[in-house]
Parts: C-alpha cells; structure tokens; sequence
C-alpha cells in the first residue's frame, strides 16, 4: 500500500523502498523534524527522489546524465514535489565539489558503487554527506544473482569465471565493472565508520520468474512481491539475489 511505484517495476523496488520508509520514519522520529534533508547520489530521473520527497523531505539529487536530471525535473514538478526536488549534476567521486560535507540526514547510493573505480573510497565519500546519526541506504550489484543467471542461461563458464573474478565480473562483455557479495558490502560499510542496520537480498527470484506468468496469472504478482519481502531478510538468499541492500547507521551522539 505504501509503495509508490508502478506495479511491474515494485518487483524491483519493493523490498527497498519499504526498508528505506521505515528508516526515514524512525528518522524523523529521533530527529524531532517532519522533514529530512535526503542525499540521492546517481538518482538518475527520481525513481526514489520523488517517492521521497512526496513524504515531505527535501531531496538533493546528483547525476553525471543531463538527460536524466531532465526528467527528474519533469517527473518532481507532475508530482507536485518540485519544490522539494533538486537536481545537480555530479558524481560520487567530486560529490563534494557539488553538495555539502556532513549536511544530510539520509543518503542514497543505489546503483552507483559497480561503477566506481575504488568502491571503498565510494562508500566512504557518500559517508562523509552523513550528519551525525545519519543514515546510508545501499544498493549494489550481488554476485551470486550474475552467477546463477548465467549458469540458468547455459553459460557455464562465464558462470564460472565470474565465481573466481575478483571483481565478480562474467568475462570482457560484462557491462558491470563490481558486484558484491554481502559480506564485502557489509565490510564497506562498517569500515566506512557505520554501524550495519539491516541486510537485504533484492530480486531474489523476480529475475528468475518468466514476465509473462507474473502479468498473465492472477494474483501472481502480489504473491511474488510477498515472496521477495520474505526471503529478502534471510542470509541464505543473500547469496542469489540480484542485489543486495545495506542500511548503515552512523554512530552518532546519542546512540542506537
């Protein structure tokens, strides 16, 4: 009821969005403000922006695309959030030239740490956006979801060969530079000076079911959302799922 997205693309965004709400509302709560001031690095056109600012935050969204900050532009002002939505372009690694250290509550890194060249040093600089007591919502790449799906596409070997890369990646045509386990993005996190909240496995099977089955069988679609929201807690998941989803507290003043 409380997600905001379409019903097809909810598959891909459910579990993450009701994780980040829940950690906006306890937010606001510790905070003692109706309003947060949210970071959305790579927020590309406002897939969680808007969502969020339609809560009543304010959101600051950098994007290297000027395409996409267009359309988060668009997309803000048919919500009605246009005043609470801004767009900057920018990246993780100069994020600092663009937005101001330490000036935000929550921040958002979803889809942004395959692509940078020393995801360390990644998680550490959108760290460095956090207030005290902030909060970091991070989604990347999971191996074992790449593995599994190669493997379900018979190549074996790419299978294979991404199991043993370093960096998770399939062969030379992975358009994917890093994937992760959840042990290494936990590792990032905490070595970031934050504590691990949660840990969430992201497509567990929403990848592996067949689109037509989903939007032909009724009520196929509300089951497989119920089924992603159940095994997206569980460890054992973790290791197939397409993503994986990492809330991270800072430790601040007065504890939690």
């Amino acid at each position: 009821m409380s997600d905001p997205m379409r019903p097809r693309a909810s598959l891909r965004t459910a579990v993450v969005w009701e994780v980040l709400k829940d950690a906006l509302d306890r937010r606001v709560k510790a905070a003692g403000r109706e309003s947060l001031d949210v970071l959305d690095t790579g927020g590309g056109s406002g897939n969680f922006a808007v969502p969020v600012a339609r809560l009543g935050h304010r959101v600051t969204v950098v994007d290297p695309s000027p395409n996409a900050l267009f359309a988060l532009e668009r997309r803000a002002a048919e919500a009605g959030v246009d005043d609470r939505v801004k767009g900057v372009q920018g990246d993780a690694h100069g994020l600092f030239d663009v937005v101001e250290r330490g000036g935000y509550d929550v921040v958002l890194c979803h889809g942004v740490l395959e692509y940078v060249d020393n995801p360390a040093e990644g998680v550490r600089n959108v760290v460095d956006a956090l207030r005290p007591e902030g909060v970091l919502s991070l989604l990347a790449a999971g191996l074992g979801g790449a593995v599994l799906s190669r493997a379900l596409a018979g190549h074996f070997k790419e299978a294979r060969h991404a199991l043993d890369d370093p960096d998770g990646r399939w062969g030379e045509g992975d358009p994917v530079p890093h994937r992760f386990t959840a042990d290494q993005l936990t590792s990032l996190v905490t070595g970031a000076g934050l504590r691990v909240a949660a840990v969430h496995g992201v497509r567990v099977f929403a990848d592996l079911v067949p689109g037509v089955l989903v939007d032909t069988e009724p009520g196929a679609l509300e089951a497989l959302l119920k089924l992603e929201a159940a095994a997206a807690e569980l460890a054992a998941f973790h290791s197939v799922a397409t993503q994986l989803h990492v809330l991270g507290e800072a430790r601040g003043t007065a504890g939690g």
